[in-house]
């Protein structure tokens, strides 16, 4: 096997960033290369899990906020 032929795992922010990309169905041919050939399922799955919940809870803070000030 070459050196070459070695993929690096993606950092903290390459993950973050391919999640977002993800949710708005946006993302680039390489990145999604890199995310299949390197990337760990573990951390995608996690990442995923994490951005689905804070989307939940800020969803249904805002609604909150705006039932709320309908007074």
């Amino acid at each position: 096997m070459k050196e070459n032929d070695k993929q690096q795992q993606p950092s903290f922010g390459q993950v973050v960033l391919s999640t977002l990309a993800a949710a708005i169905g946006v993302q680039s041919n390489k990145n999604r290369e890199r995310d299949f050939k390197g990337g760990s399922i573990k951390a995608y799955v996690a990442a995923g899990l994490i951005f689905t919940a804070l989307f939940v809870i800020t969803l249904v803070l805002i609604v909150k906020t705006v039932l709320s000030n309908m007074d």
